[in-house]
């Protein structure tokens, strides 16, 4: 009799459908957590950024432990992998199936399937994974369940039709077969029998979820006789045993001391073989790791002792080293340069990491971990160009670096384009938004402002509109912002990847100037005053300036070079109105994803732990006016 069973689950969804809080539920209900433990809300959502942000940004894994309930009573190990739910971190979803054998599609009882719930099916479909689906939140007072199914079940036969592969096509029907769950992660609930719209489901706990996980998936595959092999799936990193291999054992077994062969990829793409000893070996327990002297095929532990182990690296047995096949994720879409601070306040806001060879030491330590992240030489030794997913992906790496003490100059997100039959292409999202109907017309425009096409329109008769449109990548650089003031914050936008078309030409997505001050100094109140009808400023009185830096926005097109600090005369006259009091407008506060979506093509954004700013690429007026001239003249020859 085996003395563990293995079930091997990754839980995916659309953000904020509420994976997180069911692994919570999952974990208080199997007793990973002391009695005395003080109970944490998303206690998987461990990054700073991710509980402010309320997003999962990290593949992260935990394992439940079901003592006896296993076949012939053997003790069960539910090894789950928390995936994120935003489609610029799809990196870690691909990187996350991988490890498992099985997948729950966890989808909102009142959104409904949305464009990140069709990439992670597809990507499971895929793998030929098994796919269990649970309607979560069916206790939200505007839930309506039998709809939500509908979709579900019409998006695995559309799906279906799609995939060539047979074995895709087959798990995509084994799915439409298998019960669907209705659950409620926050009331720690699950059933297969379909509660009344906006009621919990009719259960005490989640012990029919635990039962299906058990019966559908498969148990790992592996074999426990076998050589070793096992899969780096994941990396992570102690103060104490350095950097954490997190794998996924094939076959074989691994134990601590263990001499292994480590086969990884050189940075040229050779193969190397070294052998390594396993000086650790940890296990998961709940969601804490504690020390084990054997793990078995099946099992996903994490592995110390191996300073550049890397992920796709595979562990195998020395005398026989067979290499398991890589992970492979989707290219970037998305580009940026990141640089040092070369602002005339570099070093002044508080930064203390401000040198090219630390930035660039930092970006090589991301990619370790990050692998749908590229970093590109640029012609400048102290700039380098960084392609991700999508803009928010961006934006969390260098909001994390500004948190660890950098200082960065930071360009303007752009796409990155291919050619294809000698005609350049670019990406696309597919794009879908939910609105309240009075905001119908003005969202329509945006989109075809952005080169939006409408792909599909429906009502679902609540007073809200849901709309569909294929738009290019470019388009949305910005789009968030402008979307949020237009539906006064109520609108609801999501976009999936959805490859690559012909170039759609130009979009001329912010219809705004920049104030730009003139000179270097101290900006006033009297300065401010006497320029309030000119537009929106992002600085108070007070703050310190130099030439070149965006203080505000201009409600006309051009940019305009304003002097913020000038002060008033002074005289023994006095005048009539001087006990007249005028009050200045609060200044607009603009956060780092304002900044980037605020750019235009010749600046860029000042990021340091204390500041964030906007300023022009170059800084005096006479170098903005010659590169004008110069594109100017350019323009003329090539239409020539």
């Amino acid at each position: 009799m085996a003395l563990t069973e293995f079930r091997n689950v990754a839980i995916v969804a659309h953000v904020d459908h509420g994976k997180t809080t069911l692994v919570d539920a999952m974990l208080r209900q199997s007793g990973a957590f002391d009695d005395r433990a003080e109970l944490v809300d998303r206690v998987m959502d461990s990054g700073d950024l991710e509980r402010e942000k309320g997003i999962t940004i990290l593949a992260k894994n935990t394992a439940v432990r079901r003592p006896g309930a296993g076949a012939g009573g053997a003790d069960l190990v539910l090894n789950i992998i928390d995936t994120p739910g935003h489609a610029d971190f799809g990196g870690e979803v691909e990187r996350g199936l991988s490890m498992v054998d099985g997948v729950v599609l966890l989808i909102d009882a009142s959104e409904g399937p949305l464009p990140q719930t069709r990439f992670v099916l597809r990507k499971a479909l895929a793998a030929s994974l098994p796919v269990i689906i649970v309607v979560n939140k069916t206790d939200r007072p505007d839930a309506r369940i039998d709809e939500v199914v509908e979709e579900a079940q019409d998006l695995l036969l559309d799906l279906a039709a799609d995939l060539e592969d047979p074995d895709a096509q087959a798990a995509a029907e084994h799915a439409l077969e298998l019960p669907v769950v209705f659950a409620s992660g926050r009331a720690g609930k699950a059933s297969t029998t379909q509660p009344a719209d906006g009621e919990e489901p009719d259960a005490d706990n989640l012990d029919e979820l635990f039962t299906l996980l058990y019966d559908v998936i498969h148990a790992p595959r592996g074999d426990v006789d076998a050589p070793l092999q096992a899969h780096v799936t994941n990396l992570d990193a102690s103060n104490f045993l350095g950097r954490i291999g997190l794998v996924r054992i094939h076959n074989g077994r691994l134990r601590k001391g263990q001499q292994v062969a480590w086969i990884h990829h050189t940075a040229e793409g050779e193969q190397e073989t070294k052998t390594v000893k396993i000086s650790e070996l940890l296990k998961t327990d709940g969601v804490t790791r504690v020390p084990t002297d054997e793990a078995v095929a099946g099992d996903i532990v994490a592995v110390a002792g191996i300073d550049d182990i890397m992920i796709g690296d595979t562990l195998a047995d020395p005398d026989n080293p067979v290499a398991l096949p890589a992970i492979t994720v989707d290219a970037p879409a998305i580009s940026m340069t990141i640089g040092v601070n070369t602002s005339p306040l570099a070093g002044r806001n508080g930064g203390t990491k401000l040198t090219a060879r630390m930035v660039k030491a930092r970006l090589d330590q991301e990619l370790v971990g990050n692998v749908s992240l590229k970093v590109l030489d640029t012609e400048r030794p102290d700039d380098w160009e960084v392609q991700g997913r999508g803009e928010m992906a961006l934006s969390v790496l260098v909001e994390t670096m500004r948190r660890e003490g950098f200082e960065l100059t930071v360009g303007k997100p752009q796409v990155v384009t291919r050619t294809i039959d000698g005609k350049l292409h670019e990406p696309m999202e597919h794009m879908t938004i939910d609105v309240p109907e009075e905001h119908l017309g003005a969202i329509t425009q945006l989109m075809a402002a952005r080169k939006g096409r409408m792909e599909q329109m429906s009502n679902h008769g609540t007073g809200w509109v849901r709309m569909e449109f294929t738009v290019p990548a470019r388009g949305l650089i910005g789009f968030r912002t402008t979307f949020m003031t237009e539906t006064r914050g109520s609108g609801i936008a999501n976009s999936v990847s959805a490859g690559y078309e012909p170039w759609a030409g130009e979009i001329r997505a912010r219809h705004t100037g920049s104030l730009v001050a003139d000179r270097a100094g101290k900006a006033t109140t009297f300065a401010l005053l006497g320029l309030a009808d000119r537009g929106d400023f992002f600085i108070e009185p007070g703050a310190e300036v130099y030439e070149g830096v965006v203080v505000g926005e201009n409600p006309r097109a051009e940019d305009m070079d304003v002097n913020i600090t000038k002060e008033k005369k002074l005289t023994n006259m006095r005048s009539a109105t001087a006990d007249a009091t005028e009050t200045l407008s609060k200044a607009r506060s603009l956060s780092l994803e304002e900044a980037m979506e605020f750019c235009a093509a010749d600046e860029c954004v000042e990021v340091a732990p204390e500041a964030i700013r906007v300023r022009k690429v170059l800084l005096t007026a006479t170098e903005r006016a010659k590169a004008r001239s110069r594109s100017k003249s350019r323009d003329q020859q090539s239409g020539h």
